[in-house]
Parts: structure tokens; sequence; C-alpha cells
């Protein structure tokens, strides 16, 4: 069985994010999603997301391509991860692009394009700006 693994923080889930999901699990037979939790995303990332961590962790759980969902407390936790779960392929986003090559030593690392046209950034973005257009009467 080939095991696959990703991270993220899946806050507001997207077609974006499905879309790497789908193509993570077609890498493999078994896809671990790593799910930052919200002490950390807060704590490392100065990010607080809309919805809980275990929110996000029953949404991803629906997903159909998703095979396990854990936490992820530390930026360090990947490399015992996938000793841990006897990875085979880590992926991300290629906006991450070479910031997890030091995994090679472990398993296969591989960088996924984005979809471009969709991020929970953005998202954010237009929904602070349809709120201030409401207020403004545009």
């Amino acid at each position: 069985m080939k095991k696959v693994i990703t991270y993220g923080t899946f806050d507001l889930l997207h077609y974006g994010h499905v879309n790497l999901l789908e193509r993570a699990k077609k890498m493999g037979d078994y896809l671990i999603v790593v799910l930052s939790t919200d002490e950390f995303n807060w704590k490392e990332k100065q990010k607080k997301c809309y919805f809980t961590y275990e929110e996000r962790k029953r949404l991803l759980e629906a997903i159909r391509y998703v095979d396990l969902v854990i936490p992820e407390e530390s930026w360090e936790q990947k490399i015992s991860d996938v000793q841990e779960y006897k990875i085979d392929t880590f992926v991300i986003g290629d906006d991450w692009e070479g910031k997890f090559d030091f995994l090679k030593e472990y398993c296969e690392v591989v960088y996924l394009p984005r979809t471009p046209e969709i991020s929970t950034t953005q998202i954010k973005k237009d929904l602070k700006n349809n709120e201030i257009d409401k207020k403004s009467g545009k």
C-alpha cells in the first residue's frame, strides 16, 4: 500500500483544497491529512481560523479522498510523521516549493500546482471587500 501525506490549515474549505486532495490521493492508496491545530495556527502562523480544528477535521473526514486526519502541532513533526506512518510520498502546494526538500531523505516530495483562481486568502479579501461595499452602498 502506497501512503501519501499532506499538511494544511484547510480553513474555509473550497474546491482548490478538494483539487489538491484529489490529486494527492491519486498518487497512492491511502491519504493522510495533517491538519494544523488552532493553537499551532495562532502561535506559529499568526493565523486565526474561521472554523475550529474540530470543525475543519470533520469537513476533511467527509471528503472521499481523505483516509485519516491527524493534528499538526509543530513544524518539526514532519520527519516523525513520515517515519511513524511509513509515508511514501509527501505532497504540498507549490507555493512551498523547496521548503520541504529535507524530507527527500525519507520519502518522495511532490509540490503540486495550486488551483490558480482560488485561495482562502482571496476569499477572505473578497468577503471583506463585499462587506465594505455593502456599508458604502456600492
